[in-house]
């Protein structure tokens, strides 16, 4: 990659299920079981993204960020990486998180606002969600460089949405990462909103690559819908940075089908036209659907099997995550302050003398 920004829309996999003469050698070269493993795990984190918002709804789980449309991003881009690199999450990386390997009951227990949510296997570099629009972008390049120092080999992934852009931390990130040559990967799913605010109110700018070129490195813009194209242009952008080459700043367009959170009402800011346009012709599901199809590698039989499969599993972790015994209200104090001040601490002893039977 060169460091000039290229503002082609990267897109292998056409939104009717074709693929262009490039992006057919990328699909060659993988295995059919990696081809399928596209659809598996995108699938999955469909059908748990749907099951959240409808216990979001039955009061079981708080406020929750849906994902829906934006699978092929999280998918592709985290089947780039090894175990040995450290991601960074904004709170919609739900899919990311699971191919990372976090239990899907753990992430339950995040939405239901449980600490454990936010403590993720031994050996899983997957840092608790972010909520604060893009303070995690200066800690991926914090720990992008420190991997420098010790002559590492891991990368640093630090995902975020358009909105994210906009914030200072954004920019001082891009800067750092670009002076230091940082391991570090800034992946964007520009949703077209931050919130209620269209892109085109955020920037100046056409695009959020273009100003990767203002750091010194590349600016790559993917169709995030394109699991293949999301993949290849992922895995290209760890290549670089494994190989001591700096930061790549990697815009994949995509859209959330839903709202910002189950707190929000989408129908407020978005035309519907342009809801039904992604929803219908956009789907990065059906897209890769058609090709696995086409090519004789998924049949109905296969998805309904898959689909059962996956609700059950998501039950199961749910049930698990639901059986947990009620939090302590003292968490409410914990990991904020090293040492509580006098108020606090005896609002913390009203609290425990309140829990005591």
């Amino acid at each position: 990659m060169s460091t000039q920004v290229d503002q082609k829309y990267i897109q292998y996999l056409t939104p009717d299920g074709f693929l262009s003469p490039e992006g057919q050698a990328i699909w060659n070269s993988l295995k059919a079981d990696e081809k399928k493993n596209f659809y598996r795990w995108m699938t999955k984190i469909r059908l748990f993204d749907r099951r959240a918002v409808l216990l979001q709804r039955q009061g079981r789980i708080g406020t929750y960020a849906p994902l829906e449309g934006q699978e092929a991003s999280q998918v592709g881009s985290a089947l780039a990486l090894s175990q040995e690199d450290w991601i960074f999450p904004s709170y919609r990386e739900h899919g990311v998180g699971m191919i990372a390997g976090m239990p899907i009951s753990q992430i339950f227990l995040y939405w239901m606002g449980r600490v454990e949510g936010c403590q993720p296997p031994e050996g899983v570099n997957l840092l608790p969600p972010y909520v604060p629009i893009a303070t995690q972008l200066p800690h991926a390049v914090g720990a992008a460089w420190a991997s420098q120092l010790r002559d590492e080999t891991s990368v640093a992934v630090a995902y975020f949405g358009d909105g994210a852009t906009s914030e200072g931390d954004f920019h001082e990130a891009c800067n750092f990462a670009g002076v230091f040559k940082a391991p570090v990967i800034f992946f964007c799913q520009n949703n077209g909103y931050a919130i209620s605010v269209p892109f085109s109110r955020q920037s100046a700018s056409k695009t959020i690559a273009e100003r990767a070129q203002a750091y010194g490195f590349p600016g790559i813009r993917v169709d995030g819908n394109d699991v293949l194209a999301v993949y290849d242009v992922m895995k290209q952008a760890v290549e670089r940075a494994r190989s001591g080459q700096g930061p790549t700043l990697i815009e994949a367009i995509t859209y959330r089908k839903g709202s910002h959170t189950t707190a929000d009402d989408a129908t407020r800011y978005r035309p519907s036209e342009e809801v039904e346009h992604w929803v219908t012709q956009r789907d990065p599901i059906e897209r890769l659907t058609q090709l696995l199809k086409k090519e004789k590698l998924l049949s109905p039989s296969e998805e309904k099997q898959w689909e059962e499969e996956c609700k059950q599993q998501i039950d199961e972790e749910f049930k698990q995550a639901e059986s947990k015994p009620p939090a302590s209200a003292g968490h409410l104090f914990a990991h904020v302050y090293e040492t509580l001040s006098p108020s606090e601490q005896r609002q913390l002893s009203d609290l425990q003398r309140g829990e005591q039977p």
